[in-house]
């Protein structure tokens, strides 16, 4: 091997194109992989439908948090977000990313995070489902911390990476809400003498204060409370209109959702009217 010979790969490891290269086939590959167990839990390929498995706990009328079934229409909006963004970071153009390169591996351990969550249900494993699900949570909120650091380049990249990733993030977070109480009332949690619509108003209070620390953090990012107040909109549905019927829960999702969206709204034009002075300045 020749001095050149060297050279040049010592050049090629510093771009690092293999290492991304086969960083954007794992995020590829993840995202087939969610997509494949999704059709798994959505009982279309034989598995059995989610809403059924763990002994119906995950059901819309299994808790008061739990959203009605229509909510859960959003998982193919999110399915086909990632699967976008897995398309998007393996163009060549998106290879040496200083951007995709910090999201990368963490988006497909979210993906591989999402398709365990579905096995570990398929498996009746339910009370396994919460540290997967809170793992899923973590992920998403590191890497909406990252694309807030590492703002996006173009008009496609902000709606393929930081939408997609921005709406799975919002979701998730209901989602936790909702499996967490399911969870505990499995395992037959009493309330510590508290009612039970008292504690779902105080979850519900608690994913309400996360979507606004999300809308305030991330100046007014609008997938993220989108997703969130689609949640616990739904949420509002299933208790005004099916079983558990609770008024009480019903109207406090109901404005907890308007509140979510109406601070992210603030935050924004806050934000945009700040970074226009500055720009003046």
């Amino acid at each position: 091997m020749t001095s050149t010979d060297i050279r040049s790969g010592a050049r090629k490891g510093a771009d690092g194109s293999a290492a991304d290269t086969a960083r954007q086939v794992v995020v590829l590959a993840t995202s087939l992989l969610a997509i494949a167990a999704a059709f798994i839990g959505s009982g279309v390929t034989g598995g059995t439908p989610v809403q059924e498995a763990a002994g119906g706990w995950l059901d819309a009328d299994s808790t008061l948090i739990a959203p009605a079934r229509p909510a859960f229409g959003i998982w193919s909006v999110i399915y086909t977000g990632m699967l976008a963004y897995a398309i998007f970071q393996a163009l060549p153009a998106q290879r040496a990313s200083a951007r995709h390169r910090r999201i990368g591996y963490p988006v497909a351990a979210s993906l591989v995070l999402n398709a365990a969550w579905i096995g570990v249900v398929q498996l009746d494993l339910l009370w396994a489902s919460l540290p997967v699900i809170v793992a899923l949570v973590a992920v998403l909120a590191w890497l909406f911390v990252q694309l807030r650091r590492l703002p996006p380049r173009g008009i496609v990249d902000a709606i393929v990476t930081d939408g997609s990733i921005g709406l799975y993030l919002g979701w998730v977070v209901v989602a936790t809400a909702a499996n967490a109480t399911a969870v505990l009332q499995a395992a037959g949690f009493d309330g510590w003498g508290l009612p039970a619509e008292a504690w779902a108003i105080l979850v519900i209070g608690a994913a309400a204060a996360v979507g606004i620390g999300l809308a305030w953090w991330g100046r007014g990012r609008i997938a993220p409370a989108l997703s969130l107040a689609w949640g616990l909109s739904w949420v509002a549905v299933g208790r005004l209109t099916d079983e558990p019927d609770s008024t009480s829960t019903g109207i406090a999702a109901a404005v907890a959702a308007v509140l979510v969206l109406v601070v992210t709204l603030v935050a924004r034009v806050w934000a945009m009217r700040s970074t226009r002075g500055t720009m003046e300045a």
